[in-house]
């Protein structure tokens, strides 16, 4: 490999090829699992050089792992000694907005928060957010298709991106940077890419489409006394609110009681008490009769005993103090370490009986382990998180069998927004047929026959079905 760093040198420079303690002092993993162990860290400057250096890997067979903002749960990053890591950590330009077509293109190791602040000193909002949004990039969250907080209103990361450019394996540069909404020329070639989680090609640049930024927003946080109430509210606020309805957030009482604590870090806005709580958010452009129609649609909603308690936001500060509780995974892992977190869709009929059947499962085999629910129940997407008390391999394993088992009669999804990477690689037969596995492998053949792009994550090819 030495000749290999020697030519990759020669096309990003010496500084931005990183061996050694360079290497092992990053993470490649998140919540971090020690050091990255690849073999070095090559960081281009653009999509030229980032085709130059995969026109070598690919002549010598060098994997090649490619790191974003590393905030994934499911291993998409994970590294071995033999391989490469591509950063693109130095792609964060942003080019000025397009107010007229409201698009703004960007380099794929933009910082999430860094896009929707250029947006909305434009006027206008990138509709992608989640809790990570301050070293997400967006080309990771391209690669995952992540989902988020307002899939409810705008849908996943796909329905944001109108082009977008990648390298293929052996360099070729796919520069499809579409900027217009509709495009109806053959085939959608941004779509390969988007949720391949690194193993088609490496996204380097998007033209992502922006929204009109809202001018108010309404925020509460209510409380439900029962499950069979949740998909009835919803409902009723997705219609009392005239189309509005921009998030809703589900938390089971154990998430709740969890992270609110002792209340020393983020008060306690309703009592700890209530089954579920549900934080949810109205967008829209009139601050007036935004406030009266979400004031009145919560009233109703009290009124038809949907909701048995609610706070509501004043301001800017109140909203984001409601928002700290929800997104404080950082206080969920330190309670539940060494945590184990699942990402799964399913019917929202079914989740109380789904939630149940697990947790009954997991008290019967670890008595002392924890369990908390929480999620973008209006989409059909929750998230689960257990301490075990170990993450020994046979552990784990048996912690899956349990929660994918549960899920597969109810036709579950086992990766709901956060993708398969080589944590869910086993699983995968769940949610896919066999045929849709062996056209994935087809695709896999065709755009990386070497199989150098992140090998091993989402499925496992066979020498024997490479050829």
């Amino acid at each position: 490999m030495d000749t290999l760093l020697h030519d990759i040198a020669g096309i990003v420079g010496e500084q931005n090829l990183l061996t050694g303690a360079d290497v092992t002092a990053r993470s490649d993993s998140w919540p971090a699992a020690g050091g990255c162990q690849a073999r070095a860290i090559v960081r281009p400057a653009d999509t030229t050089q980032v085709a130059a250096v995969m026109k070598l890997c690919h002549a010598a067979r060098q994997p090649v792992i490619t790191h974003g903002g590393l905030t994934g749960l499911v291993g998409g990053a994970k590294t071995g000694r033999d391989d490469l890591v591509v950063s693109l950590e130095r792609m964060r330009e942003i080019a000025p907005v397009n107010r007229v077509n409201r698009t703004l293109t960007v380099g794929a190791g933009a910082v999430l928060q860094t896009v929707q602040e250029a947006a909305e000193q434009a006027d206008l909002m990138f509709a992608l957010d989640f809790g990570a949004r301050g070293s997400a990039t967006v080309g990771g969250a391209i690669s995952t298709n992540a989902g988020g907080n307002s899939v409810i209103r705008y849908g996943m990361t796909r329905e944001q991106v109108l082009g977008l450019e990648a390298v293929l394996a052996d360099g070729t540069v796919i520069s499809s940077m579409n900027s217009v909404l509709k495009n109806n020329t053959g085939y959608d070639l941004k779509q390969l890419f988007i949720g391949a989680e690194g193993t088609l090609g490496i996204i380097t640049r998007a033209v992502l489409r922006l929204r009109p930024l809202m001018s108010s927003r309404n925020t509460a946080l209510v409380a439900v006394a029962d499950f069979d109430a949740l998909p009835r509210f919803l409902r009723a606020m997705d219609a009392g609110l005239g189309g509005t309805l921009s998030a809703f957030e589900v938390m089971w009482n154990d998430f709740y009681r969890l992270i609110i604590g002792d209340g020393s870090r983020h008060g306690r806005p309703l009592g700890d008490e209530y089954p579920f709580y549900v934080l949810i958010e109205a967008a829209g452009s009139s601050e007036d009769i935004d406030r009266l129609r979400f004031e009145k649609a919560l009233e109703e909603a009290l009124g038809q005993e949907l909701i048995v308690d609610a706070t509501l936001a004043q301001n800017r500060q109140q909203r984001a103090a409601l928002w700290a509780i929800r997104d404080d995974i950082e206080t969920m892992a330190r309670a539940l370490y060494p945590p184990v977190t699942f990402d799964v869709s399913l019917s929202i009929p079914d989740m109380e009986a789904y939630v149940d059947a697990v947790r009954a499962r997991l008290t019967q085999r670890w008595p002392d382990a924890r369990m908390v629910t929480f999620g973008h129940l209006g989409d059909g997407n929750i998230h689960l998180a257990f301490t075990i008390g170990s993450l020994e391999p046979a552990q784990v394993s048996a912690l899956e069998e349990i929660v994918y088992g549960e899920l597969a009669p109810m036709k579950g999804v086992i990766s709901a927004e956060h993708g398969i990477g080589l944590s869910k690689r086993e699983f995968l037969s769940i949610s896919r047929s066999a045929t849709e596995i062996a056209l994935m492998k087809t695709l896999k053949r065709a755009l990386d026959p070497a199989g150098i792009l992140n090998p091993g994550k989402i499925f496992s090819i066979d020498e024997g079905e490479a050829s």
